[in-house]
């Protein structure tokens, strides 16, 4: 009974630790990152690029709603003369699945000239996305765009790989996986601190379908 007891109490510890340790992660990120989060158009400072980070598209080649929502606001960034171009940067893993096509499909549906968009087909995830818009193309300023709990890690990666990019908020709606989201992006950060920490290149630093390709 002791040693059930002594069970119960450790696992209870532990698991006290852990949601302090991801609670305390996540805080980290926020305090390092809030400075550089806008939520008002008129306030954001002008930048050359926006960022536009990947996410999910349907089978049927439509941005996801989240999705949407990044390169809609992208499009209101460029009409309110706060950047001069794009770079669009997601998953083309495989032939049958291309977030990146996606962006620039629907970019162009805006009336958004190929010319002012940059196409990065190797940002497999958040970090590999922020540092190879940084040493891969050499963005030197930007403004990342994404949900606004997706923005502080972004952020934190770019700052720490010594990047000046800012970010704006992209959250039109309420999103029906925002909190499986919101719990994933927790767990995400610690991922990010170690990238980080081991400044580790992504699995690809060609230009790989660059400008003015799909």
């Amino acid at each position: 009974m002791r040693r059930l007891k002594k069970f119960i109490l450790f696992s209870v510890i532990g698991l006290v630790l852990i949601i302090f340790t991801i609670l305390g992660l996540e805080a980290i990120f926020k305090r390092q990152t809030n400075d550089l989060i806008y939520r008002d158009i008129s306030a954001v400072p002008n930048a050359k690029t926006v960022i536009v980070l990947g996410a999910s598209v349907h089978a049927d080649g439509k941005l996801s709603p989240i999705l949407k929502d990044r390169v809609d606001t992208a499009i209101k960034l460029f009409r309110n003369d706060k950047v001069d171009n794009f770079l669009v940067t997601g998953d083309h893993r495989t032939e049958d699945y291309n977030e990146v096509a996606a962006m620039v499909g629907y970019l162009e549906e805006n009336g958004i000239g190929k010319d002012l968009i940059i196409s990065d087909h190797a940002g497999l995830d958040t970090y590999d996305s922020m540092y190879r818009a940084g040493n891969v193309f050499g963005i030197e300023n930007a403004i990342v765009v994404t949900q606004e709990f997706h923005l502080p890690r972004a952020l934190f990666i770019a700052s720490n790989l010594g990047f000046n990019y800012i970010g704006f908020t992209a959250d039109q709606r309420a999103y029906q996986t925002e909190y499986r989201l919101k719990q994933r992006e927790k767990l995400a950060n610690f991922k990010a601190l170690w990238e980080v920490l081991l400044r580790k290149e992504p699995e690809t630093m060609e230009q790989r379908l660059s400008i003015n390709n799909q």
